[in-house]
């Protein structure tokens, strides 16, 4: 605060002004129903020099506005006092003056404290013959603001507003002060800021806005003239009601005669100003995320809401960090980015209404920065009205035994990314991405064979005679989708075909505890209490045989997050919604930068990511793809891509994640209200996952260029290499020894082929020459009577390729 000059005239005014605090008069002019009652008796009592003589200012609440992530595009705001402080440069001269005509002509002249108003005032309200008069003037009236919203206690904003002497006492005292701390335009600027204007507008920005829709600025002689006449009594003049309209034009015309008379416009203005139509436009601010500026976006506000309550940085309670959010003023520019927002919401409704019991979540996140660019869903973020509720009952017939509605077509439930119930949903296959990483991490590389047969016996022990469980076992016996999937694959036609019977026994070589692991360092986390208890040892996680195969719950969020931390060469980032978050002065809050580390070898990572583009109908590096779940997807996008669909038994879940560089998008298509639906969800249907998210990250990456993923490179591609004895014309029995001999694994071929060979005995091995340490040979027999078959190339992908499994398939 800064100290003005007063001459010898003021300051012999407030000595006078003190004097007069002593006594009655001051009762008399501010109370004139108390005049000669024990009120004025006690505020004679109360020596002026024990009053206090600072005032406390805290900030008065402001509203925080959510910005795009241009930095431009208004996604909510959110506020309990709908304020937002404006310079008086910013506030039309009009309005400045307008206020003074209004509350107090001699503001300029005056120290605080008006010694001819309250003389005035002592003078017409004991004559009895006049309406009676006040004596605040606008510092007064800023003061007992203030001290209402620096309070800390109920009792304080009661004791701030109360109508007693004592109280006009010690406001006179402390705006004497004030008036020496700041300059008049000082505190008519903190006036105008602090005002209530009624229907929910704090301040001259929110009431300019509610009123009229424009800038404090630009506000005409009227409309001043209507504002300043409404703070005295906001809900009687309100000019938005029928009965408060033509209370409110007459004390704005009154506020303008009020304007003349100060000098501040001239008559020919006051008449045209009056003879104005007064027309206001009665629109409140939108508050939360039930009212977002698209009202798609609700899911994504919501997921910030929700990140904003977990910040520490932000308070020591949820209940701190939700008053500091809607009151603190702040300009948040999120990471919602409007193009891949706006094509995430076109996609999931895209033949798939509101009212469909399934539910298409797309979440999309940033590689390398956590950044989360979209959510969306297929479902309008709203509350249900109980009164006259829209929802249907709930698809869980238990449920809708009880009446109870589900979550369609409204929800504020967080569908997308998990808490307050929502536990997530199975992500099937895309989970086998775990055990490929698990192996990667283990030295096992990208070329590592396995003879996938149709069903394989496991050693991972599941009840006696369970589905899941070998007959008359208590092992688990996974099966491929398709018998024609068996045979030999490596990561690349495995990942690529989605063989089950390849990832459990990968899984049961790597450890299913260390697959766990690796989809936590991923990001996954467990928020069913049945999955977090597996996940444990105490729980039996190395006993987890089925987890590769995508049991357990995930959300979409999670999951385009973990597929972000490989496309990122490892780096994992924690989902965050802000990019930048300014305080009202203009200060940023380093809470917002990316928070990221490297959890995943860089190489391990490029090496998954290889793999990946296989399903999607991209080519591997090193070329090795075949077979694919999700064709398709490489040609929608038209950029270098990766990813991953699963299915869940009976299709109750289906799912699809696609990655670029610069976006990895996760879809879940399920049944929030009902996990055990009798409801088929789709894959490559126009009501399935699949476009939902390929769209999505099509028209996120539309005017961005295709970045090559980097390949990986080293023994992590094809391991340690061996020489592949030759056991031409030999017999297979005495092959097969002599290649277990040499370290592989052994398959010999039901296929019998044309050969220079004996009938029965070696025609050749499949691959020959080389190959990884410990790898599959499979060992052909001749058919006799033929030519020498070609031993050159690698081992068969196995099925897949065109023709090969439909998508969508586990």
């Amino acid at each position: 605060m800064r100290k003005r000059d007063h001459n010898v005239f003021t300051n012999a005014a407030s000595l006078l002004i003190c004097g007069l605090l002593a006594g009655v008069v001051v009762a008399a002019a501010a109370f004139p129903a108390v005049a000669m009652s024990g009120l004025a008796a006690k505020a004679g009592a109360e020596t002026f020099g024990a009053l206090p003589k600072e005032l406390t200012v805290a900030r008065a609440p402001q509203i925080s506005y959510l910005l795009a992530n241009d930095g431009k595009t208004p996604l909510a705001t959110m506020y309990d006092e709908n304020r937002r402080d404006v310079k008086l440069a910013d506030i039309s001269p009009y309005m400045q003056k307008a206020i003074i005509a209004a509350e107090d002509h001699d503001f300029y002249k005056h120290n605080g404290v008006d010694i001819n108003g309250v003389a005035r005032a002592f003078v017409n309200n004991q004559s009895g013959t006049n309406s009676q008069q006040g004596a605040s003037t606008l510092t007064m009236q800023y003061v007992r603001l203030a001290i209402a919203y620096s309070a800390t206690h109920p009792a304080d904003v009661v004791a701030a507003t109360e109508d007693t002497s004592s109280r006009k006492i010690r406001e006179m005292r402390l705006a004497l002060q004030v008036d020496k701390e700041f300059s008049k335009d000082e505190i008519l600027t903190r006036y105008l800021n602090l005002a209530s204007f009624g229907n929910g507008a704090y301040g001259i920005f929110a009431a300019s806005q509610v009123y009229f829709g424009k800038s404090p600025k630009n506000l005409k002689i009227e409309e001043a003239a209507l504002l300043a006449g409404m703070v005295k009594a906001p809900t009687t003049n309100d000019p938005t009601t029928r009965s408060g309209y033509p209370l409110a034009l007459d004390r704005r015309n009154y506020v303008i005669d009020n304007m003349v008379k100060t000098k501040a416009i001239t008559q020919q203005e006051a008449d045209a100003a009056k003879a104005t139509k007064l027309v206001v436009k009665d629109k409140r601010t939108p508050n939360g995320c039930v009212a977002t500026n698209q009202k798609d976006w609700g899911f994504f506000c919501d997921y910030f809401y929700r990140w904003w309550l977990s910040q520490e940085t932000f308070g020591s309670t949820t209940y701190d960090r939700e008053r500091r959010l809607k009151s603190g003023g702040y300009t948040i520019t999120t990471t919602l980015d409007v193009q891949a927002q706006n094509g995430a919401d076109r996609a999931v409704r895209r033949n798939l209404g509101v009212n469909s019991k399934a539910a298409r979540m797309v979440a999309a996140i940033e590689p390398g920065t956590g950044r989360v660019r979209a959510l969306s869903v297929n479902r309008n973020f709203k509350i249900d009205d109980p009164k006259k509720p829209q929802n249907k009952l709930s698809s869980d017939p238990k449920k809708a035994k009880k009446k109870i509605r589900g979550n369609y077509p409204n929800t504020v439930n967080p569908l997308l990314s998990g808490g307050q119930g929502i536990t997530g949903y199975q992500a099937g296959s895309t989970f086998k991405m775990f055990t490929m990483v698990a192996a990667l991490e283990k030295g096992i590389p990208l070329a590592y064979q396995i003879n996938s047969p149709p069903v394989f016996k496991s050693e991972y022990i599941v009840e006696q005679n369970s589905p899941a469980a070998c007959p008359g076992t208590h092992f688990y016996c996974p099966k491929n989708a398709s018998a024609s999937m068996a045979g030999v694959h490596n990561m690349w036609t495995a990942f690529g075909s989605s063989v089950n019977t390849y990832f459990v026994p990968l899984e049961q070589q790597v450890g299913a505890e260390n697959v766990i692991k690796a989809a936590q360092k991923l990001g996954i986390t467990f928020r069913s209490s049945d999955d977090a208890r597996r996940a444990t040892k105490e729980g039996g996680a190395n006993q987890w045989g089925a987890f590769t195969l995508g049991v357990s719950q995930t959300t979409p969020l999670e999951l385009a997050n973990a597929y972000a931390t490989l496309a990122a060469d490892g780096k994992y980032c924690e989902p965050i919604p802000v990019q930048q978050i300014k305080d009202p002065e203009g200060n940023k809050l380093d809470v917002a930068n990316p928070r990221c580390e490297q959890r995943i070898s860089t190489e391990v990572a490029r090496a998954a990511v290889d793999a990946a583009r296989c399903p999607v109908g991209d080519r591997s590096s090193v070329s090795k793809c075949s077979g694919a779940t999700a064709r398709n997807v490489r040609g929608i996008v038209g950029k270098p891509v990766a990813g991953k669909s699963g299915t869940t038994d009976s299709e109750k879940t289906s799912s699809l994640v696609v990655m670029t560089k610069q976006f990895a998008v996760a879809g879940i298509m399920a049944d929030p209200d009902w996990a055990q639906t009798n409801q088929q969800m789709g894959h490559d249907t126009p009501t399935g996952i699949n476009p939902a998210v390929y769209q999505t990250l099509r028209d996120a990456m539309k005017g961005k260029p295709g970045i090559e993923f980097t390949p990986p490179n080293g023994k992590i591609i094809n391991g340690d290499q061996r020489s592949i004895p030759n056991v031409k014309c030999q017999s297979v029995d005495g092959a097969r020894g002599k290649l277990k001999e040499a370290g592989f694994s052994v398959v010999v071929s039901d296929n019998k082929i044309a050969s220079e060979c004996p009938a029965g005995t070696v025609a050749g091995t499949s691959p020959n020459g080389r190959t990884i340490k410990g790898g599959v040979v499979t060992i052909e027999v001749s058919s006799g009577g033929g030519s020498t078959p070609n031993q050159g190339g690698n081992t068969p992908g196995g099925p897949g390729g065109p023709g090969g499994r439909p998508p969508g398939n586990n």
